[in-house]
């Protein structure tokens, strides 16, 4: 059966809480790993984290029966390791059959030096641990950085801000868009009825290579930048040309795709393929649609109506006014950062502005961590209500008004603790950056279940960063102070 971890050390394994580092290393790895060390050598927190680890083992699983599963222990490790320094599985399985003191980490002493990791193995088992598991791993382990620097008692202050994290989608436009619709729903007809014998679709591969060209033809017409009008409407014609025969093939393979899909049989039709299949036709006729409003008609498309991705459907188009960056495709995220740099609490925003989850964000905080007391946001999170509420909740709130201010507004903002905290606010874009660059500026796991899994990893393991950089720069100023001092004993 699967463990948390082995109860019992077995014979040349590696005792995990006797691992040593080199204080003086400046790469990532050491300081995750001494994150984690933290959890298994602090008794206290070892065992919360294992409570919440055995949650994903089923209660009715018999110990005694069946081959043993990867350790749960050994699952947060990979997982952690993954997503906090941006590795992909195949870095990750080389690492964790290779790299010492990740072997170490996992248990791995010279016993098994020749045990190695499979590809897939990984890949299952670093995706064992969910979301909900980890946001109260998430907790614990802010829980025990605090401890760490003694401040246990103190009320806490934040800082909130959202970012963009991308999900794993090509730039969407309406031709390609319709392409990969309607390349789903005919490769899963004809896998259908290739498993049944039935021939109709036995040149699917022709016909989508006959759609491509169109396709391609289609995206390589540029509107005409001659000043003679006559050029112009001669390459304005022939663009509504392309855009014409293009959709027109779209469109007669999906009908032939819904003929047989009526003769299939109802069995098939009831499986998932089935399901995605049915979402394959509506978008593609959706986008037919599309192309025709917008080039043939010259309609204006209400963003409303318009698609990002047939297989991250949950992916929208987000513009956060960055120099250079005039859209992203994925999701917001938002953070509450303290004042030490831990990540209190996270939230992925679906179709909520920053105005929307400023209260969510704090009673969801303060559950975690009653002794919140202020938070910091920038003007975004703005709205009247939310000032009223907030107020309620903490005993500093630092929201910047949007628009005038009355005579309340530039007391309350001109106020010198008001205005040294809203300069501080700017920190929680230091912290997002290490987000950022530790994983968190793009997604590549599919599905919004994973999406929101990845996002908790990244942030778990920026806050064990965090412990392990603590616990180095402690163990640097040890051994620089011992040095110091045998210098002055020789001389």
């Amino acid at each position: 059966m699967r463990e948390v971890i082995a109860r019992q050390l077995r014979l040349g394994h590696a005792d995990i809480g006797r691992l040593t580092f080199n204080p003086r290393s400046r790469d990532d790895i050491p300081q995750v790993l001494q994150g984690l060390q933290y959890i298994y050598v602090t008794d206290e927190l070892r065992e919360a984290v294992f409570a919440v680890l055995e949650k994903r083992v089923p209660a009715e699983v018999d110990a005694s029966r069946g081959r043993p599963g990867m350790d749960l222990w050994n699952a947060l490790v990979l997982a952690t390791l993954r997503v906090n320094l941006n590795w992909d599985y195949d870095r990750l399985l080389e690492m964790a059959n290779q790299h010492r003191s990740i072997r170490q980490m996992l248990g791995h002493g010279f016993w098994d030096d020749d045990d190695e990791y499979k590809l897939q193995t990984v890949k299952d088992n670093a995706a064992l641990v969910d979301e909900a598991s980890l946001q109260r791993i998430n907790q614990l382990v802010v829980e025990a950085g605090h401890k760490l620097l003694k401040k246990k008692a103190a009320p806490l202050s934040a800082r909130c801000d959202s970012f963009v994290v991308e999900s794993n989608i090509h730039y969407p436009t309406d031709i390609n868009l319709l392409y990969d619709a309607v390349r789903c729903s005919v490769r899963t007809v004809a896998d259908w009825c290739e498993g049944h014998g039935d021939s109709r679709w036995r040149q699917w591969q022709y016909n989508l290579r006959q759609v491509k060209k169109a396709c391609r033809h289609a995206q390589k017409l540029k509107h005409s930048s001659s000043q003679d009008p006559d050029k112009q409407a001669t390459r304005q014609q022939a663009i509504r040309d392309a855009h014409h025969t293009y959709p027109g093939l779209c469109a007669a393979l999906l009908s032939k795709v819904e003929e047989t899909v009526a003769d299939l049989p109802l069995s098939l039709l009831d499986s998932r393929s089935g399901n995605d299949l049915q979402r394959w036709l509506g978008y593609g006729w959706h986008q037919v649609d599309l192309v025709r409003r917008r080039v043939l008609d010259g309609e204006t498309i209400p963003h409303g109506d318009k698609i990002f991705s047939l297989f991250e459907d949950y992916s929208e188009w987000l513009s956060k006014g960055k120099a250079g960056v005039p859209v992203e495709l994925g999701l917001n995220v938002c953070v509450m950062e303290s004042a030490d740099g831990f990540i209190l609490h996270h939230q992925v925003m679906q179709h909520c502005p920053d105005s929307e989850i400023a209260v969510t964000m704090v009673k969801q905080a303060k559950a975690l961590f009653p002794s919140l007391s202020a938070c910091s946001f920038d003007k975004g999170f703005h709205s009247p209500a939310n000032q009223r509420e907030l107020a309620e909740l903490l005993d500093r709130v630092v929201l910047p008004k949007k628009g005038r201010w009355s005579q309340a507004d530039t007391a309350r903002e001109t106020d010198p603790a008001f205005v040294q905290a809203r300069r501080q606010h700017s920190a929680v874009e230091s912290g997002i950056n290490a987000l950022e660059v530790h994983g968190l500026d793009y997604c590549p796991d599919r599905g919004l279940e994973r999406f929101k899994r990845y996002v908790a990893l990244a942030v778990v393991g920026r806050n064990l960063q965090k412990v392990g950089a603590i616990l180095q720069a402690r163990a640097l100023e040890a051994l620089q102070k011992d040095e110091r001092r045998r210098q002055r004993q020789a001389a």
